[in-house]
């Protein structure tokens, strides 16, 4: 680990003591050296002001302490970032449910064959209610988005709306789910 990366272990082990975090707050809120950690023994005041730096919260100041804040950054910025995601699950939240619909007509139709493939097979013929189970977990409009299906030619509806199926030959095109170029 870099000199310039922070060690999370030793921060949360320090923050964990509600004494250590009591004198964390007191520094933090610039409280005077003579004051912080009032009502502990010197022995305790002076073990947990040393986790506080050894943990890199806290440096020495002359005669006081001041807080080092900057520690969080270094941990925020350690923290790896997920891989952006690509093709029709970039118009997924992290719960997989849709967050926006794409503007561009090739693109919606890719995130719609990415659903209708991920809730139907070919053999499939479900009721509207057994539909709108399997669709609930991408869209709590479970009607909009089966309009959307319907429309978009990857489902067939019974003329009475009661049952629906998969087009044949619909198959689920991940590159028309790509990005325009």
């Amino acid at each position: 680990m870099s000199e310039n990366q922070a060690d999370w272990r030793p921060i949360v082990a320090a923050l964990n003591n509600p004494q250590t975090r009591r004198v964390y707050a007191q520094v933090v809120l610039g409280h005077e050296a003579e004051t912080l950690g009032d009502g502990l023994s010197p022995a305790r005041r002076r073990h947990v002001l040393e986790s506080l730096v050894k943990a890199g919260l806290i440096s020495k100041d002359g005669d006081g302490y001041r807080d080092r804040s900057e520690v969080f950054t270094q941990l925020l910025a350690a923290i790896p970032r997920p891989a952006d995601r690509t093709g029709p699950e970039r118009f997924l939240n992290g719960r997989g449910e849709i967050d926006r619909y794409p503007s561009d007509a090739t693109e919606l139709h890719g995130l719609l064959a990415f659903i209708a493939g991920e809730v139907l097979t070919n053999d499939d013929v479900l009721t509207e209610k057994e539909l709108n189970e399997r669709l609930t977990p991408f869209s709590q409009d479970t009607a909009g988005l089966r309009r959307r299906l319907v429309d978009a030619e990857l489902l067939d509806r019974t003329p009475s709306g009661s049952q629906y199926s998969r087009v044949a030959g619909a198959a689920v095109d991940q590159a028309s789910a790509e990005p325009a170029g």
